[in-house]
């Protein structure tokens, strides 16, 4: 059964949206679980981008990746008048989307992610094992020392580690991969860039 793009990238808008850990913890080298914070860290004020836009990391990615291709983004109305944020999202496949929000301005990223719309029945494990490969070619987007084999266990650890969490956070340097499980919902994972704290001296 297909599913209709609209009502779908309004759902990405609502799971971008779910209660998550501020950006930056005090503890940033540990991985964290919890959803007692309002935003997620992205939208606080002085969150940080990466250094490129989703025209050139689509670019980069394709070309990388030309079996797990992603689509042009489509941008979704934002309710907010005053909103900070361009938010769009990409269709891939029935029950596979990604999505991001870009500084208004710059078109630079703040969080790049992939949700998975879970499915029933015998096509259930491939389209999983899509959804991971989606998800380790993004991570190694942002990590490009690690192979195929290497950044499909790590998101294999990082999905087990955050099931059931709305919010759960791995920091790797100036990387953080958050994993999003809200079941039915979708199964959101994202890479987002972490302002680093100067040591003192």
């Amino acid at each position: 059964m297909k599913r209709p793009l609209i009502p779908i990238l309004a759902a990405l808008l609502a799971v971008s949206a779910l209660p998550r850990a501020v950006a930056d913890p005090p503890d940033a080298g540990r991985s964290t679980l919890g959803s007692e914070m309002p935003k997620a860290p992205y939208l606080l004020n002085g969150a940080p981008t990466f250094d490129m836009t989703v025209v050139k990391f689509r670019e980069t990615y394709n070309g990388q990746n030309p079996s797990l291709p992603i689509n042009e983004f489509r941008s979704i109305p934002d309710k907010e008048p005053n909103a900070v944020l361009t938010r769009a999202a990409s269709k891939i496949n029935e029950n596979l989307y990604a999505s991001t929000a870009l500084e208004k301005g710059t078109g630079k990223i703040k969080t790049m992610q992939v949700t998975y719309l879970p499915i029933q029945g015998n096509e259930e494990k491939a389209a999983r094992a899509t959804a991971i490969s989606y998800m380790a070619a993004l991570m190694r987007e942002f990590e490009p020392a690690l192979n195929v084999e290497q950044s499909t266990a790590r998101v294999a650890e990082l999905l087990e580690a955050g099931k059931g969490a709305q919010f759960y956070q791995h920091q790797v340097g100036a990387i953080r991969y958050v994993v999003s499980d809200n079941g039915e919902k979708g199964l959101t994972f994202a890479v987002e860039p972490v302002k680093l704290a100067l040591s003192e001296p």
